[in-house]
């Protein structure tokens, strides 16, 4: 599971403007607090907010706090990816190409992913032009359609360096997502202690997904490995680019 909890994170710094409201149980959800993510999720799902249906999909799809139930997945992601979420449109489509909780259709599949390209690739193109001006946000954005090859090639290298660029000018979110690339050696050389700096400076920040993800991590370092961390985040400044 922490393999999708991982995923989940980065693909939700897509678009975070539009995922306020129901922070508490996306964060339970990460968290692993499955029942606290059920129980908010399914009362937005039911009132059809398809970001809520995309997310309780995925704990139907891997049996997290649900029991695994393919075609209530399918369902629930089709009615988020009739709205128009890409992450939906992406989520459907791979259950077509799997054959899971529909019938294995490879052109439905293509058409499913093909939607959510379209989608991506033209915000691809947006964000570019920003995160190469040194815009934090697009930067962060930018990194995840990278790493979720969402709109662009799946390119682990290439997100590591949009999140640095946007962790060093102290986005919280970015700080924690290079963390997990660090903490799991994708796109960087795996370092516990550069996670666990991008991790402690996210958490200052008040995020709590870097706080656990910070726990995590020290659990795995010797106590010389954590207090080298811990000078680094005291001797970090924001770099404006």
């Amino acid at each position: 599971m922490k393999r999708i909890a991982l995923a989940t994170i980065l693909l939700l710094a897509l678009a975070p403007q539009t995922w306020a409201g129901f922070d508490e149980g996306f964060l339970a959800y990460v968290g692993r607090d499955y029942a606290t993510a059920l129980r908010e999720m399914q009362p937005l799902a039911g009132q059809g907010d398809a970001k809520a249906q995309w997310v309780l999909g995925l704990m139907y799809a891997y049996g997290t706090g649900v029991p695994q139930d393919y075609a209530q997945a399918a369902k629930l992601y089709r009615h988020a990816a009739e709205q128009g979420l890409a992450l939906a449109q992406k989520s459907l489509g791979e259950m077509y190409r799997k054959g899971q909780g529909v019938p294995q259709d490879d052109a439905e599949a293509q058409k499913w992913f093909h939607r959510a390209a379209e989608q991506g690739l033209a915000e691809a193109r947006y964000f570019e032009e920003f995160a190469g001006h040194g815009d934090a946000t697009a930067q962060l954005y930018l990194g995840s359609m990278y790493y979720a090859g969402w709109g662009l090639p799946q390119d682990y290298a290439e997100a590591a360096k949009w999140y640095h660029r946007a962790a060093s000018q102290g986005k919280a979110e970015a700080q924690n997502n290079l963390g997990l690339m660090y903490s799991n050696g994708q796109g960087v050389p795996q370092d516990y202690v550069q996670a666990h700096l991008w991790f402690n400076l996210s958490a200052a920040q008040g995020d709590e997904s870097a706080r656990r993800n910070r726990d995590l991590v020290a659990d795995k370092m010797t106590s010389e490995q954590i207090a080298e961390a811990q000078r680094l985040a005291r001797e970090w400044e924001p770099k404006k680019e």
